[in-house]
């Protein structure tokens, strides 16, 4: 209970412990955001971390001159890169024993129905997911075991990290320094949360109250086929 009062508040009030990590750690500030950011998008079972709130705080210190503006866009981009494909590479091998059986953490009727978007959507999932915590955890992870092209994920993961990281610690950067951010900076993390999961929102009440026709359920068949058409292209 203590611990998950504690995340509440550092997600809520990022600002100040960033400010007492590089007040601690000095330049190490920059390890410790890289290894946040690699596990919130690398790592299925670390949804959780912050990720947005803490690109715009860090671009918020960036604007006092607490952190380095160039230092804190570069570290991002490496760790956000890199845990995505870090996430793809795990989905791409791990797809045929997910789609055997449900597991604790994902059920494969979901997974099937991401591997029919990523097939309809292409690249465009991995641009918008990174704009939707926990969502962004999962794309790279679902694009892996859809066997999206390395080349088409790749571009798609650069340049949704480029515009998701630019944007978040640039706003931070530009407007950390205006009295209303640095009175209401809890509010604005609370905008940027609801803004953030909108989409997640949407999508819940659309399918819970929505009309029109329900989707069968997939049968064993489906799944089987969507594990044989991951070990076929794995071959070629």
């Amino acid at each position: 209970m203590e611990f998950i009062q504690f995340f509440i508040d550092f997600v809520l009030h990022v600002d100040d412990h960033l400010l007492e990590l590089v007040t601690q750690y000095g330049t190490w500030i920059y390890l410790i955001l890289f290894v946040i950011v690699f596990c919130e998008t690398g790592l299925v079972v670390t949804p959780f971390l912050p990720g947005d709130s803490l690109l715009f705080a860090a671009g918020v210190l960036a604007g006092t001159g607490v952190m380095g503006y160039p230092e804190a866009l570069g570290i991002f981009l490496l760790a956000g890169c890199l845990g995505d494909a870090t996430n793809y590479f795990i989905g791409r091998h791990v797809g045929p024993a997910i789609f055997q059986r449900d597991s604790r953490f994902i059920r494969r009727k979901y997974l099937l129905e991401a591997h029919a978007f990523y097939v309809h959507h292409g690249g465009k999932a991995i641009v918008i997911a990174r704009f939707v915590p926990i969502v962004r955890t999962f794309a790279p992870f679902v694009a892996g075991i859809a066997l999206m092209h390395p080349h088409t994920f790749f571009f798609y993961n650069i340049t949704g990290c480029v515009l998701w990281v630019g944007l978040l610690v640039s706003t931070g950067y530009f407007l950390g320094n205006l009295e209303f951010v640095q009175k209401h900076f809890s509010l604005i993390v609370y905008g940027i949360i609801l803004v953030s999961i909108m989409p997640v929102l949407i999508g819940i009440v659309k399918a819970k109250f929505g009309k029109g026709e329900k989707k069968a359920e997939p049968t064993e068949e489906d799944y089987l086929k969507a594990a044989a058409s991951f070990d076929k292209r794995k071959q070629n």
